[in-house]
């Protein structure tokens, strides 16, 4: 066999433009060709090509061409033809049956089945796959889409979630950029166990998470703009991760995210969003993708622009550390800052937060107030430095943070807008510093101490 670096149209292998036949056996033996001769590019010429889910190969781009749209299945029984593969079988150990099941926050969590997350479940599904691949790249020009269309999974996540768009495990030296990703099923981009992660210039719109890295180290997205009906950007037990210059509108959280050595940069966050968050449609919009503008339940608020995640379905490799938020804009969410390690939110129950910074960074029209709640185990070290904070009209709370199982909080040189209360803290420990230097408020008393004892639930 000839080996060398080979450059493929789709059309080459008999893919049918605008075809309403599903076209993933063609694309498959595109990138198959690719990867068998050394590896190389699989060209997406201008057009509309349905299909369900296609497995990237090690060495291989998959390069859709300006005005090249991927319509991803309305069926989720399109995206399960991977787990066939004969080029590269999947191990036993990677597959299972085990479909998505509820926590039961009422018990242990540490005993939830996580097996459903395993690479080859039907949870994992996604319109495009990678398992143990190197040297990937997905890119896009001009007006260049993929379209999960919003695919319905009765005995998906939540009982409609349907597979996500860009589906990656156990991958390394990854490159993503130039296309718009939208109304994926679940989330846009999954990246779990992967290795120097490049995201620039992509846009996602709709759907559920914009982007979700578990167990993955070297991170950088970059560019990109999140219009997102769940978190933005999620995940934890990552190290070493950068998002900047990015713009991020959503109804969850912009961030819902733990890590260690994290940087957020020159972000743009803001609510409310304009799409909608799935949870809070009815069982007939879920289903048909269509939504009924009689449903007045819909949600459109932006919950946090921080939220901390750290829960069991991974092992925690590294002590969740050094977050940094520096020179972010942030308006009109619910919550500036989210870290509750009180034991009463499983997802941010199994390692604690050790230090959070934010710097230069302005947070107009906040609704409710900060919450700092560390771990008795680990106290949160938290840093709020040469920052605007401004509160809504609707904000009645007389403190601005709540904290708990803390080393030290520090304010400095931090404006506070709309906020009519007495105390810049309240606090329920009666150990660890607070520290409050240039404090532009008015009618500020330093800290309240409760006589109350917080009690620390431990997980």
């Amino acid at each position: 066999m000839n080996k060398g670096k080979r450059t493929v149209s789709v059309l080459d292998f008999g893919v049918k433009e605008n075809s309403a036949k599903i076209q993933t056996e063609k694309f498959q033996e595109a990138i198959n060709y690719c990867f068998l001769n050394g590896g190389g590019e699989v060209c997406i010429p201008e057009g509309v090509y349905h299909i369900g889910s296609i497995r990237l190969r090690s060495g291989v781009t998959l390069h859709l061409m300006e005005n090249a749209v991927l319509k991803g299945s309305r069926n989720p029984e399109d995206y399960l033809s991977y787990l066939n593969d004969t080029i590269e079988p999947i191990p036993e150990e990677m597959k299972t049956d085990v479909l998505w099941n509820p926590p039961d926050r009422g018990s242990d969590v540490q005993k939830r089945d996580y097996s459903f997350m395993r690479p080859a479940s039907r949870w994992n599904n996604g319109i495009i796959k990678a398992i143990c691949a190197d040297n990937i790249s997905v890119i896009g020009e001009k007006g260049s889409r993929i379209d999960g269309c919003d695919c319905y999974d009765k005995t998906g996540e939540e009982g409609y979630r349907g597979p996500h768009g860009i589906n990656m495990y156990y991958c390394n030296n990854i490159h993503m950029s130039g296309y718009v990703i939208e109304n994926c099923g679940n989330w846009a981009h999954l990246m779990f166990y992967c290795k120097n992660i490049d995201i620039k210039n992509v846009e996602v719109y709709g759907g559920h998470d914009g982007a979700h890295f578990r167990g993955s180290k070297n991170i950088c997205v970059e560019n990109c703009i999140f219009y997102t009906g769940d978190d933005c950007i999620a995940g934890f037990n990552n190290i070493n991760m950068i998002v900047k210059d990015c713009e991020m509108n959503t109804a969850c959280s912009a961030f819902r995210l733990g890590g260690t050595n994290v940087l957020i940069e020159k972000c743009h966050m803001f609510g409310p969003a304009k799409y909608v968050f799935r949870g809070s449609l009815n069982d007939k919009e879920k289903e048909t993708g269509i939504l009924d503008n009689e449903n007045s339940n819909k949600r459109y608020n932006m919950l946090s622009a921080y939220t901390y995640f750290s829960d069991f379905a991974q092992k925690i490799e590294l002590q969740p550390a050094n977050i940094i938020m520096n020179n972010c804009k942030i308006e009109n969410a619910d919550r500036f800052i989210h870290y509750n390690f009180s034991g009463n939110e499983y997802w941010q129950s199994n390692k604690p937060l050790k230090n959070i910074t934010i710097s230069n960074t302005d947070a107009n029209n906040i609704i409710m107030p900060l919450t700092m709640y560390g771990s008795c185990e680990e106290p949160l070290c938290a840093e709020i430095i040469n920052s605007n904070i401004s509160f809504s009209k609707s904000y009645r709370e007389p403190y601005m943070i709540m904290a708990a199982n803390y080393s030290n909080i520090t304010l400095k040189n931090v404006n506070i807008g709309g906020f009519n209360g007495r105390y810049a803290v309240k606090s329920w420990s009666k150990t660890g510093k607070i520290e409050l230097e240039n404090i532009n408020m008015t009618d500020l008393t330093d800290v309240i101490y409760t006589d109350e004892d917080f009690i620390c639930t431990a997980i």
